[in-house]
C-alpha cells in the first residue's frame, strides 16, 4: 500500500510568531484540541446520550533557551510580562498546498537553565485563544 500523497516527516516548517520566523529555535509545534465529552445513561437498555463540547485548544512548544534580541525566548517572555497575545502561523512542511494553521496564543514564560553538560532547551503548553483557523498554504 503506497502513503497518502501529503504524508510527510516535519523538517522544512514555516513557525511565525507575530511574523517573525523563529524555524530554527523550535524542536516541536503541535496543537493540541481537548474536546470534553458527556455521556448520560438512559433507563432503556443499552442507551445513552452523548453530547461533545467544543474543543479548548493548546500549543505544544518546545525548542532552545534563547533570549536574546530577536529570539523566541525574549517574544514570548515579553508578551507574557505584558499580558499581550500573539499571533502565530504554523504550517507543517513548506510550499504550496500544505497544511497550515492560524491561531492566537496567551503567551507564557518558559523555563530558564537546565542540566550541566547539555542544552538548555523548553517544553510548554501554551493556552489557545479561540478556535485555530485551518487552510492549505498558497
Amino acid at each position: 500500500m503506497v502513503a497518502y500523497a501529503r504524508a510527510h516527516v516535519i523538517k522544512y516548517a514555516v513557525f511565525e510568531v507575530a511574523t517573525v520566523e523563529y524555524n530554527n529555535q523550535v524542536t516541536k509545534v503541535r496543537l493540541v484540541p481537548d474536546t470534553p465529552t458527556q455521556t448520560l445513561r438512559v433507563m432503556e437498555p443499552a442507551s445513552a446520550v452523548v453530547d461533545a463540547d467544543s474543543a479548548t485548544w493548546t500549543l505544544e512548544l518546545a525548542g532552545i533557551q534563547d533570549f536574546g534580541v530577536g529570539s523566541l525566548g525574549a517574544a514570548l517572555r515579553t508578551a507574557a510580562a505584558a499580558g499581550t497575545d500573539l499571533e502565530v502561523e504554523f504550517q507543517p512542511k513548506t510550499g504550496a498546498g500544505q497544511d497550515k494553521s492560524v491561531f492566537t496564543i496567551r503567551p507564557v514564560h518558559i523555563p530558564f537553565g537546565g542540566d550541566a553538560g547539555a542544552f538548555r532547551t523548553f517544553d510548554v503548553t501554551v493556552p489557545v485563544v479561540g478556535t485555530p483557523a485551518f487552510s492549505q498554504s498558497s
